[in-house]
């Protein structure tokens, strides 16, 4: 999936970041999320699966984008 059909969430550019490179929360055309962040490496996930971190100003601005 190219990141041009994702709806960004976070990341307005008020925080000092590129567009590409910043923690951010995206939505696909499904309604699912896909969550771009630092590896986190907590613990091992299942197979198929990965972890990331993001702040949780990126997850509460998220929140207000979508009106929760």
């Amino acid at each position: 999936m190219a990141r041009e059909a994702l709806q960004r969430l976070t990341g307005n550019g008020s925080d000092n970041c590129n567009n590409d490179d910043c923690p951010n929360v995206y939505r696909t055309a499904n309604g699912s999320i896909v969550v771009q962040g630092d590896v986190s490496d907590a613990f091992h996930p299942p197979a198929g699966e990965g972890l990331v971190e993001i702040p949780e100003r990126v997850l509460r601005e998220a929140v207000r984008a979508l009106g929760w």
